[in-house]
């Protein structure tokens, strides 16, 4: 387990993952899980969790066991564990000394509100569709009607979103399809950080089986010292340039320290191209080589990351980054492997990152 707390202006942001020991079933890792927020007074906000979706109605089971309810936003992914059983990891964004308001939509908790001196936050998750017997395009459309609502009843809009995630069921079939139909209701958003979110597209199915589940990170800046900057990457060009409408990255900065959320990144070229199509070592350098040259521009390393999600299109290529992570004697990272489609045939591994430094650290 990783454990990242995040003090800020009033309150902690914290980010937990958790990974499958040997032997681990669901209870453990839940029941790991609730002794950390029970030492922390933590209140869960957003939970993503990788694993079978054949062991999602388990997994909600051991959750209401454990906890009396499930009163927080899930995210259930299918990324079956590369290491095999049930579960691939848990990634839980928590937030301890101050309220947690809810947001429900359709009779469920959607989204979570909370406020830590520098910005309010709204984290949405588990959203997708009305029905699932709609075209894909009609669902993508429906998914980010849902998610203006969860985030209006929160006083929030799309304009105050930084960070997305889409899981894409089937995604090789139809991503320029959800592409074009993303970008053409991006179009009359006015983003108040003026550029698009940071964000993560990857294939997966979902427990309610529609073509797509989403979440999303909305904040309103509460002090002159708060603020979210678009953050380019050095190794890559725009992604709008190839028709994906995303950031490479976002920093978010108040008084005490700066976040930097780093959008699924893959091995591609400045131009867009596919590089080293089908070979998983050369594509997990050269994705690795790009995340750290953004992570360098704004003065961060590894060793910042506070959450990681790694994903493999063949659970084989997971021995391709354990030799990266153990080459150089490098230290190992807060990371969960999900075995999940990349946006593109050839493309074998992508990576998405958080990172945090606390001002005044050198």
């Amino acid at each position: 387990m990783d454990c990242v707390v995040m003090p800020e202006v009033r309150g902690s942001q914290i980010s937990i993952t958790v990974k499958p020991l040997p032997d681990d079933g669901i209870l453990q890792m839940f029941d790991r899980l609730a002794v950390v927020l029970k030492r922390l007074e933590a209140t869960i906000v957003h939970l993503m969790v990788f694993g079978d979706v054949s062991a999602s109605a388990a997994g909600m089971e051991v959750m209401r066991r454990q906890f009396g309810t499930i009163d927080w936003p899930v995210t259930w992914v299918e990324g079956a564990a590369c290491k095999g059983g049930p579960i691939a990891g848990l990634q839980v964004f928590a937030f301890a000394g101050g309220e947690v308001q809810r947001i429900r939509l359709g009779g469920r908790i959607v989204g979570s509100v909370f406020e830590d001196g520098a910005f309010r936050h709204c984290m949405l998750g588990g959203v997708g569709p009305d029905q699932n017997s709609s075209p894909r395009a009609g669902q993508t459309e429906q998914t980010l009607g849902n998610l203006a609502k969860a985030l209006a009843q929160g006083g929030f809009s799309f304009a105050d979103v930084v960070r997305t995630w889409f899981f894409l069921d089937g995604m090789l079939g139809w991503y320029d399809e959800f592409n074009r139909t993303r970008t053409k209701i991006y179009s009359g958003v006015k983003f108040r950080a003026g550029s698009l979110p940071a964000s993560t597209g990857i294939g997966g199915r979902n427990p309610a089986a529609t073509a797509l589940v989403a979440g999303v990170w909305a904040m309103q800046p509460l002090s002159a010292s708060a603020r979210v900057e678009e953050i380019a990457s050095p190794l890559q060009g725009p992604a709008v340039a190839y028709g994906s409408s995303f950031s490479r990255a976002m920093e978010i900065s108040s008084a005490a320290g700066r976040r930097l959320f780093i959008s699924g990144t893959a091995s591609i070229s400045p131009d867009g191209r596919t590089l080293w199509p089908e070979d998983a070592r050369k594509q997990v350098e050269q994705t690795m080589q790009v995340v750290e040259a953004i992570l360098q521009t704004r003065g961060f390393s590894y060793s910042d990351l506070t959450r990681a999600t790694a994903y493999f299109k063949h659970s084989a290529g997971v021995h391709a980054f354990t030799d990266w992570c153990a080459s150089d004697g490098r230290f190992s990272l807060p990371v969960v492997f999900a075995n999940c489609d990349v946006c593109r045939d050839g493309l074998l591994f992508e990576l998405e990152a958080d990172a945090w430094r606390p001002n005044g650290m050198t």
